[in-house]
């Protein structure tokens, strides 16, 4: 197996989870500086998005950092008559926060291509992707280019699948990280791997740097993922409780006060199940019954959550977390990765 920092050209074996929709230039440059790479996640930017979040981390870094973008799956909904059915169930949030039941939109979502073609541009050290394998075109004009190609996983069929089609670092995904679970080989909730039962699986059925993600926050949980074969970590939660991140304050006394057991995978958010607290938008969406396909759920919460983490109303916010939310008790980043790199 490769040596991951030769792979990423880094000095430590340090990945930021990237978020989608909570990713910061400070944060990931912060991450970059100190030597691990910088993550920062793309969900739902358009072409000229990404090309000025690019230059703006140009500004802050002279380091290696990865952009991350979600494949599409083949599954996703397009704007439709349902929309307003949808809209008109979630209206309560949007009174409570002060914003109109949203008209449809004409798309949901940027195209692949629009933010490949970004992507390309901006360079990056590294093409983060979530849910798929990328296409054998994307791999080789990401190689052409020089930049790294990282996948993620949530089983072993997928991590396999994954070296497969050429990319060259895989993060094995253990069902305690927090937000979005990102399989793509089965249903997420029939793949939901703990992190020492994935990593060291991982490690032994792929010959590619392995990164374990999930539960880890601390010196220990780095040094126990190196015991289990992985080439490096992801951290997530830790990262995402610091003041460079985009999480607000109520998001980060959330992060602190979840106990282990009482984060819950959801889908009322985003149509698609992810880790975070059991806030009152959570309870009252799952007990209504009343959940629209992915993307249209994300979208049509989207607009009362920016809403709610404008006036810092955490109970209608997406407060993802994982489940070692309660370990992530230091205040910046640097603190963060200095704990981190103890456990090397």
């Amino acid at each position: 197996m490769s040596d991951l920092r030769e792979v990423l050209g880094i000095r430590h074996p340090i990945l930021l989870g990237a978020f989608g929709g909570l990713s910061s230039v400070a944060l990931t440059a912060a991450v970059s500086e100190a030597g691990g790479v910088g993550a920062y996640g793309l969900y739902g930017y358009d072409g000229s998005r990404i090309r000025d979040t690019a230059a703006a981390l140009r500004e802050a870094t002279d380091g290696p950092f990865a952009l991350n973008i979600w494949l599409p799956t083949g599954d996703e909904v397009e704007p439709g008559p349902q929309h307003t059915v949808f809209a008109q169930a979630l209206e309560p949030f949007y009174e409570a926060v002060g914003v109109e039941v949203p008209h449809r939109p004409e798309r949901y979502l940027p195209t692949l291509d629009e933010q490949l073609d970004a992507i390309w541009d901006a360079a990056p050290a590294a093409l983060s992707v979530v849910y798929g394998v990328p296409s054998a075109e994307v791999v080789d004009e990401a190689h052409r280019r020089s930049i790294r190609v990282i996948g993620t996983a949530t089983t072993v069929a997928e991590a396999v699948a994954l070296e497969h089609g050429g990319v060259d670092v895989v993060v094995a995904s253990g069902a305690e990280a927090a937000g979005h679970r990102v399989s793509f080989l089965r249903d997420a909730a029939e793949s939901l791997v703990g992190t020492f039962a994935l990593v060291p699986q991982v490690v032994d059925a792929v010959g590619i740097p392995v990164v374990a993600a999930g539960g880890i926050a601390d010196r220990r949980g780095v040094a126990a993922a190196l015991a289990l074969g992985a080439a490096g970590v992801q951290v997530g939660t830790a990262f995402l409780a610091t003041r460079e991140s985009a999480a607000n304050d109520v998001h980060r006394a959330a992060i602190r006060a979840t106990a282990a057991d009482e984060s819950v995978l959801t889908r009322a958010m985003s149509g698609r199940l992810a880790r975070g607290a059991r806030n009152r938008a959570v309870r009252a969406i799952e007990a209504s019954g009343t959940i629209a396909p992915f993307p249209m759920q994300n979208w049509l919460t989207g607009r009362f959550r920016a809403a709610a983490g404008e006036q810092n109303l955490g109970e209608l916010q997406s407060l993802w977390l994982g489940q070692a939310a309660p370990l992530a008790r230091l205040d910046s980043a640097d603190e963060v990765f200095a704990e981190l790199i103890a456990g090397l």
